[in-house]
């Protein structure tokens, strides 16, 4: 009989921290500006009818998981959960993704999202942290087997520090991904945080942030880390790495964007298998935009689908070049 804990222990993983969510969506088919009076917003009470709903399986880590799964990884999840989590549970373990450290928090629901769009796709967001805000139940040392990377992505303010620096202590070298959690992030934290890093990936409104809050534009973030990854939306990816800019054009795809949620989830997988297999930077970046423009043409974060033929397909599409590996 072959000891699991010994397979376990000579296994290399992908560490994805943060936050596993349910996001309940509605579609609101008129405009929320014919239905709110501007001078009553003190005393409002309105109610919108919302012919159309989804849920969805949700939060960073989960999303981060779920491409990786895709890509042949067997990616270690750490989040605390709900009671009400078993769905996704089975969701991501059908997925392939390791769940010993998705802890069960009793008496807690599972962080929720819920959000209405209307007809001009203007957002009214509630969100409920629930479990999340238990994620420091989870520590570094109690996992088994090497993590060759990591990625602390949103998850609750203290797990997110305590994390890092357990990565850190560990000696295991993480992308910082601030995300939602950046504006929580006072300025001293955030620049501890850059500084045990070995990555940042943030998109450009984020590096604004960061030079606002925290003092370091990117110019001087860049110099402090290994990589930076600032994703520019239409404008695909600058990656900041061993004194070159490398410019990663967007991918223009066949078919029409339904939805962009989830899609810096998606490209973060790229960039986490990347680096792992040690890829040089312009094709982890590549990789990481087709992966993302691949989501946006499904509806939620975690019900796109590609394999490797059409990775290659579509990247040797996309920058008119072969596939290089």
């Amino acid at each position: 009989m072959v000891d699991s804990s010994s397979v376990y222990a000579r296994a290399m993983s992908i560490l994805v921290c943060g936050a596993l969510a349910y996001d309940t969506l509605f579609h609101f088919e008129d405009r929320f500006d014919n239905h709110i009076l501007p001078d009553q917003l003190h005393k409002i009470s309105t109610t919108f009818k919302v012919p159309t709903m989804r849920r969805e399986f949700g939060g960073p880590a989960g999303n981060i998981a779920y491409s990786l799964c895709l890509l042949g990884e067997t990616p270690l999840v750490m989040g605390a959960v709900g009671e009400d989590f078993e769905p996704y549970r089975q969701h991501l373990k059908r997925a392939g993704v390791d769940d010993r450290f998705i802890r069960t928090i009793r008496g807690q629901y599972t962080s929720q999202c819920f959000g209405i769009a209307d007809r001009d796709g203007n957002q009214l967001m509630a969100f409920h942290p629930g479990a999340m805000d238990h994620a420091t139940v989870n520590h570094i040392a109690d996992v088994p087997q090497r993590i060759e990377v990591a990625i602390v992505s949103p998850g609750g303010h203290a797990a997110f520090l305590q994390h890092t620096r357990e990565l850190h202590a560990a000696g295991i070298p993480f992308i910082f991904d601030p995300g939602q959690e950046l504006p929580l992030l006072s300025r001293d934290e955030l620049n501890e945080i850059v500084e045990l890093a070995s990555y940042v990936a943030i998109n450009d409104y984020e590096s604004e942030l960061m030079r606002e809050r925290a003092g370091l534009p990117v110019e001087v973030l860049a110099g402090k880390v290994e990589a930076l990854i600032v994703t520019r939306g239409s404008k695909g990816a600058e990656i900041y790495a061993d004194d070159t800019i490398h410019l990663i054009p967007r991918v223009q795809m066949p078919i029409k964007p339904l939805d962009p949620m989830g899609c810096g989830d998606a490209f973060r997988a790229g960039l986490l298998y990347g680096i792992k297999q040690g890829l040089d930077w312009k094709t982890t970046g590549r990789l990481a935009n087709v992966i993302g423009a691949i989501k946006v043409t499904s509806h939620g974060p975690q019900n796109h689908f590609f394999d490797w033929e059409k990775l290659r397909a579509l990247y040797q599409q996309a920058y008119d070049e072969p596939w290089p590996l």
